[in-house]
């Protein structure tokens, strides 16, 4: 196959619309290892690898062998006075059913196997439809699907869960690790090198080519003002149809000059994270029960008898994910919904900037629920020791999805809509930036 990257292989002017700020830019030619960045905002628009598909199919089939291991072997156990219990990575999250948990079960076994699965299974197909150079049937619905399901896999924050719970009980119990935790740990690696590894701009390209330009497309303005819009899914810059049903000439994903109703959307959202967030920290996230004496402990309950164990790293890991980033993030998004329409030249980098901050930490505050969902499976002793799930983790599990999803309806060029004369930034390193003319 023609392995090239595809400003080699065709002369027509590539355009890309920046996701973040709606500046149109001409993508520069770019060697493996190199990105092209945003000259007004900074946001990466591509990043060109080094054979992309061989890369990403051998990360992804790596991948997929260690989560197979990861699940077909004991994940952990743990043993005191002489009674023990060992479990299965999937035990994770069945147990809760038993528990009368089954929504807070579905989001665990969802975000730490299944979604990454299904993932993985869509790159092996796509990378192997190219290298033969002949793309496989439904190749453009996988590839569209593939940006949609990246922000809900979470192998990375079920490690840290995993590590916060053995610390947790490593001075009451003996643990021991099994192999699959140790292979769900290569697996949370290779996953994020796989995700890491795409590089969509070839990959669409390769599938599907790209058309022309729209006519009369300039570059170093707004795209919205041009009546075009960037495909936030294949990156491609199409021009918006007056019935306002378009769709991306290449992949097809519906095109939107802005989010509909993003403030509104992202404000309601908010409002029902808030509320959410009340529950999640007035009733016990879990019940502790040790010699025939049950303790339910709320989340601040928690972190404070964790700092009287002298258990300080992890009662800090845990302050910061369950109160630190949900209440962060809440303010932070309320704060850009104000302040949106007086953005400037001044503050507009720097406020996007904290967009992307709160777009990232959303998906860690789901570490208090795997604490959760790994110490109830573990922790069945009977009277002697036990853990059971409260009401709080259904609520709290709530808030970290409520507050992903207020981040993902704010629309960030609502900051640069009201544009002054920007100028370009000289990028570090080996990054370029997309020509502004």
């Amino acid at each position: 196959m023609d392995r090239s990257p595809p400003e080699v292989r065709t002369s027509r002017r590539r355009l890309r619309a920046c996701h973040e700020c709606d500046w149109l830019v001409a993508l520069p030619p770019l060697s493996p290892g190199e990105k092209a960045d945003c000259p007004r905002c900074g946001h990466t628009l591509v990043t060109r690898h080094f054979r992309p598909a061989q890369r990403s199919m051998a990360l992804a089939l790596s991948s997929l062998l260690a989560l197979a291991m990861a699940v077909s072997f004991p994940f952990v156990s743990f043993s005191i006075g002489g009674i023990g219990n060992r479990i299965e990575l999937s035990q994770t999250a069945t147990t809760l059913i038993g528990f009368h948990q089954p929504i807070v079960a579905i989001a665990v076994i969802l975000t730490i196997i299944v979604l990454p699965a299904v993932y993985l299974l869509g790159v092996i197909w796509l990378q192997l439809g190219l290298l033969r150079n002949d793309p496989l049937p439904a190749s453009r619905s996988i590839a569209r699907s593939l940006a949609h399901l990246n922000p809900w896999m979470m192998a990375d924050v079920f490690i840290i869960g995993a590590l916060v719970s053995l610390i947790k009980i490593a001075e009451m119990a003996q643990i021991e690790l099994g192999m699959s935790f140790w292979a769900f740990c290569v697996f949370a690696l290779l996953l994020l090198l796989t995700t890491q590894s795409i590089d969509s701009d070839w990959m669409w390209f390769s599938l599907a080519g790209e058309p022309l330009a729209p006519e009369g497309a300039k570059t170093g303005q707004t795209a919205a003002p041009q009546g075009l819009a960037g495909c936030a899914t294949c990156g491609l810059v199409n021009r918006l149809e007056t019935d306002r049903h378009s769709h991306c000439r290449r992949c097809g994903e519906r095109l939107q000059a802005r989010l509909p109703h993003s403030l509104q959307r992202t404000w309601a959202l908010l409002a029902a994270a808030a509320v959410m967030y009340i529950p999640a920290n007035v009733y016990p996230i879990m019940t502790t029960t040790n010699l025939g004496n049950s303790s339910p402990s709320t989340i601040i309950g928690g972190v404070v008898e964790l700092l009287e164990m002298g258990s300080w790293p992890v009662a800090l890991v845990i302050f910061v994910a369950s109160v630190i980033v949900p209440v962060g993030k809440m303010v932070a998004l309320a704060w850009l919904c104000l302040v949106v329409e007086r953005s400037h030249e001044l503050n507009a980098v720097t406020r996007t900037r904290l967009y992307r901050v709160t777009e990232f930490i959303g998906r860690w505050s789901m570490v208090d629920v795997f604490v959760v969902a790994i110490l109830v499976a573990l922790i069945r002793a009977g009277s002697l020791m036990s853990i059971t799930p409260g009401p709080a983790a259904l609520a709290f599990g709530a808030v970290v999805v409520i507050t992903m999803l207020s981040a993902m309806t704010f629309d960030p060029r609502l900051i640069w809509d009201t544009p002054l004369p920007r100028r370009s930034r000289t990028a570090p390193g080996r990054t370029r930036q997309g020509t502004p003319g």
